[in-house]
């Protein structure tokens, strides 16, 4: 039976739909507490922090978590919620035709299935269902890094060096695939004899290209999610240009919370906001709020849709957020034009001649007499050596357009390149066509000298060039070529001391908060980390870039990149305090991150896609979250921001009509336990509008030695902030309040940015960044 892509207009669809009835890890939670009711527990913890802010008493820090120990209870658990599954579907559907792909229950109690409308709508009136959501497409958002990243002399060497540094951890990613058979995951790379971690209860899913014994005790575990887009007919062992949907997405991070991962990094993100009361309810991030509760470390990439503010693609408080950075090493090479002009490009490709010049020929000025259609748009992409003159390109250097058609796959560098060699060129020149805007062009592997223009600006100054050296034989009405340049080559890496910066493509905050783009008092992104021009392990049978087939390694860009940075990152802080919560991880790479490039100078942020180096601002919070991560510093944070799952909880209570909501997500009543986003207890304050005043505050656990810490603060543009106290002694182990008051100073709808700065007497550094949008100031007529 076959099923073609469906929309939502079509006759059998996927939807994902979720049930009131606990999943697994909820039903741990309640045998763990002797069955107590959750809410009584969170009631409790509200009076406590209650008392708390009163000053009589203090919040308990979130105790670690113990590792998920999958019982015999937990596998009937489970198999008990599958059969409930089936059974709800044939009571709903009595005799009708469906197809059940998934059942979730870990996580979330659910499952995904190919049904009509009109059987979704049947489904979505039992009494049983909480929630029916159409299944939405997911993307990827895609050394001497370690040296870039500090770890040779700092956190590697703090954790036993790179042999054991991160030993114990395990890291789930969900991502587009993996090739077992590449060298980059064969675990014979060091002397050391490694052990699977108990606490991992995985499996290494067999198949034609993943056989038997492609696992080892570096690649402990793989499973293939697919059902949704194989049912549309749309997958061929590799997914291909997008990152799949959301059904199999949850279905993964489901199975890697059950299988035992510390932590999860997605190189995915939803293709569109959801639709609803808050951007936070969606099958994903639900998900991930009960991976979080079973004390997994949730990391995302942000989203390549930057520039432009609320383009964030990563929504939840609970899930750790990652923008993209330049990396320090770049690739780039050079055309040196007759005129001395020089045009800077990309390709990792060698260089012709120094000393010689050579002629520059246009591919639509070397056609051949035969051509058919000398007026067709895509003669100058060089992809047939038929159509050229070879007379005309032989010794010189064919010019080349770089359209559309190359960003999509029906053009190709290797076929330019293959028809500059059966033409005897000496190398090829590619330069932008002016409709290709914003693309990322990774430094692409050329086998002959080669270089591409990635700026339409660039190009065009090429091309005035190049249109000005032409003369034309009035006689025999041929042109003659007059242009000449050299190309430098660039296999040879070079080391910038600008970098970090924002990559322009990396999403920006304010975070929304619904699909009307109101602003969440959450700050987003958290982090930036390494994401631009990264090697990594390719595939050589891949085929999501044609550029890099029958390759081993190919440098990518994208938060995709910057998010399996921070896994790594995170799996050496989980590695040092292994009884930290998800949000204790997160307080430590944060609070320590740097603001500041190798130079010593404010981190700087690209703002257009055209000429990104030439638009380029320094940072806000709403750039870079932060700032850039420093892991070294991480291991050492002193001070520590913690959040729990019950937080998290009242956080999604206190969204105006969220009630039903949470609760055919999570099976609790909200009842009073409702905060504001600006109250989570999270290692900065963004405050979306802020009326007259407003008071928040933070509590700092203080999980080094004793100190004495001073504070520091500067505010906001437009706004009056004061933190007290200035100054305080906290013991190892206690707990401190901080109270940030915000007074509003004038009226404006512009973001500002603010930052405390807690120095300790230890050398410890804790940096809060201070974000408030929308101000309103007291305004007072005075008749006197």
């Amino acid at each position: 039976m076959g099923f073609c892509e469906e929309d939502e207009n079509s006759s059998t669809s996927i939807y994902i739909v979720t049930l009131k009835q606990t999943p697994t890890v909820l039903h741990n939670h309640f045998n763990n507490n002797q069955g107590l009711n959750l809410n009584v527990e969170m009631e409790k913890k509200t009076k406590d922090l209650m008392m708390h802010r009163n000053g009589s008493y203090s919040r308990l820090i979130t105790k670690p978590h113990k590792p998920r120990n999958w019982s015999r209870s937990n596998r009937r658990y489970a198999a008990h919620i599958s059969r409930v599954h089936d059974s709800l579907l044939k009571k709903a559907l009595k005799g009708e035709n469906y197809l059940k792909l998934y059942s979730y229950h870990y996580l979330i109690n659910g499952f995904a299935v190919l049904v009509t409308p009109e059987q979704a709508e049947k489904l979505s009136s039992r009494e049983e269902v909480a929630n029916v959501i159409l299944d939405y497409r997911v993307r990827t958002e895609t050394t001497h890094t370690p040296e870039f990243l500090g770890l040779p002399g700092g956190a590697w060497v703090q954790e036993g060096g790179p042999e054991s540094a991160g030993e114990g951890i395990v890291i789930g990613f969900v991502d587009t695939g993996i090739d077992p058979t590449h060298p980059s995951f064969s675990d014979n790379l060091s002397g050391e004899r490694f052990t699977v971690p108990t606490h991992f209860t995985g499996m290494c899913e067999v198949t034609m290209d993943f056989p038997s014994g492609s696992c080892n005790r570096k690649l402990i575990g793989a499973r293939h999610f697919a059902a949704s887009a194989i049912t549309r007919g749309i997958f061929n062992a590799l997914y291909k240009s997008f990152g799949g949907f959301a059904a199999d997405v949850v279905a993964a991070i489901d199975q890697a919370a059950q299988d035992g991962v510390d932590i999860i990094s997605l190189s995915i993100t939803p293709n569109r906001r959801p639709p609803g009361v808050a951007t936070f309810f969606n099958p994903i991030d639900m998900a991930l709020l009960s991976a979080v509760k079973a004390g997994i470390f949730v990391v995302q990439a942000a989203g390549n849709t930057g520039p432009s503010p609320k383009s964030m693609s990563s929504f939840s408080p609970w899930i750790f957020t990652v923008g993209a950075a330049a990396h320090d090493r770049t690739y780039s090479n050079s055309l040196i034009l007759g005129n001395n002009a020089t045009i800077t490009g990309v390709g990792l490709a060698p260089g012709t001649n120094e000393s010689t010049m050579y002629t520059l020929v246009s591919a639509l000025h070397a056609l051949n007499n035969d051509t058919q259609d000398a007026t067709n748009l895509y003669v100058n992409e060089c992809q047939d050596p038929s159509i050229l003159d070879t007379a005309m390109v032989q010794g010189n250097l064919l010019m080349c357009s770089y359209s559309i058609r190359f960003v999509l796959g029906l053009s190709t560098i290797k076929q330019a390149l293959e028809t500059a060699k059966n033409l005897t060129a000496v190398g090829v020149v590619f330069y932008m066509d002016p409709y290709v805007i914003g693309f990322q062009i990774n430094p692409t592997p050329m086998d002959m000298p080669g270089i591409i223009i990635p700026s339409a600006s660039d190009s065009k100054i090429l091309f005035k060039y190049y249109n000005s050296s032409l003369e034309q034989d009035l006689v025999t009405n041929k042109v003659k070529f007059g242009a000449t340049a050299t190309i430098l080559g660039g296999l040879e890496a070079n080391y910038s001391s600008s970098a970090p910066k924002v990559m322009y493509y990396s999403a920006r905050g304010p975070d929304p908060e619904d699909s009307f783009l109101d602003d969440a008092d959450i700050l987003k992104p958290n982090v930036i980390a390494p994401g631009s021009f990264i090697w990594g392990a390719w595939s050589s049978v891949g085929t999501d870039s044609i550029e890099f087939q029958d390759e081993n390694f190919a440098m990518m860009s994208g938060t995709s990149m910057a998010a399996p940075h921070i896994a790594g990152l995170a799996a050496l802080v989980k590695q040092k305090f292994p009884g930290f919560s998800p949000s204790a991880i997160g307080s430590a790479l944060s609070t320590t991150a740097s603001m500041h490039n190798k130079k010593g100078e404010p981190i700087m942020a690209q703002r257009a896609y055209a000429n990104p180096d030439l638009n380029q601002s320094p940072a806000t919070p709403f750039d870079m979250g932060s700032g850039f991560v420093d892991v070294t510093s991480a291991l050492d944070p002193g001070l520590i921001f913690d959040s729990s799952y019950d937080d998290y909880f009242s956080f999604l209570c206190g969204i105006n009509g969220s009630g039903p909501v949470v609760l055919n997500y999570t099976s609790q009543n909200c009842g009073n336990l409702t905060i504001n986003g600006r109250d989570l207890n999270l290692p900065s304050i963004t405050i979306a509008k802020l009326n007259q005043s407003t008071t928040v505050e933070r509590v700092l656990t203080n999980i080094a030695g004793n100190e004495t810490y001073n504070l520091s603060w500067f505010a906001p543009y437009g706004v009056k902030v004061l933190v007290t106290p200035r100054r305080f002694f906290i013991e190892s182990g206690q707990k401190q309040v901080i109270t940030v008051s915000f007074n509003a100073t004038m009226n404006s709808s512009a973001a500002s940015f603010g930052r405390i700065s807690l120095y300790g007497s230890q050398r410890h550094i804790i940096s809060v960044p201070l974000s408030v949008i929308y101000k309103i100031s007291y305004n007072r007529t005075d008749n006197s």
